[in-house]
């Protein structure tokens, strides 16, 4: 069995999800884990990997690993953090409506229609579902620094940008490393 597969059989019999799995040339195998998505219900809360949760699959991935044999210098077992990556379809639906990094294989050429320069392939927008695919969509106005006054009067205003892609389109999806340090925000609650 290819070890992809080993480890995230052992995962998923946890209950946990295989995000990513890395092995160094110095022999560190590192397992990424979250909890697997399910769409959101009244009253039910999103959970998050803890410490607990790492050390539980550390251990039964510690005996799966001697028992098939596999070769490996030391074992880490984390959360995605705060960049973690977006793969699949169901990574792209749990996150729509976040900040994201995208960038593509290649780059947009002709299709840019001006307002973006033709060999970008880095973008941070809102990730947002559009038909059969899905885009991201920014504006290029400078965020306000903290404590600075921002002008009430009105101003023009900075058009916003779409682009849309396929997944097959992408060479790397991650959520934004944005970090808020007034704690989680709860649906419904506003500041």
């Amino acid at each position: 069995m290819a070890l992809q597969d080993l480890v995230a059989q052992t995962v998923a019999g946890l209950g946990y999800e295989l995000v990513e799995l890395e092995r160094s040339a110095g022999g560190t195998l590192r397992v990424t884990i979250d909890f697997p998505w399910q769409r959101p219900e009244a009253g039910a809360e999103e959970r998050f990997v803890n410490v607990e949760d790492c050390e539980r699959v550390t251990r039964q991935l510690q005996y799966t690993l001697e028992v098939e044999e596999v070769d490996y210098k030391r074992l880490e077992v984390s959360s995605p953090g705060i960049d973690r990556p977006l793969r699949h379809e169901q990574d792209f639906e749990r996150f729509a409506g976040e900040v994201v990094d995208i960038t593509l294989k290649a780059p947009m050429g002709a299709a840019a229609a001006g307002q973006v320069a033709p060999n970008r392939r880095k973008f941070r927008g809102t990730l947002e579902k559009a038909g059969s695919g899905w885009q991201v969509s920014w504006t290029d106005e400078p965020e306000a620094k903290p404590g600075a006054r921002v002008s009430k009067k009105k101003k023009e205003a900075v058009p916003v940008q779409v682009l849309g892609f396929t997944l097959d389109e992408l060479k790397d999806a991650r959520l934004a490393p944005i970090v808020d340090f007034k704690g989680r925000k709860r649906a419904g609650v506003q500041e």
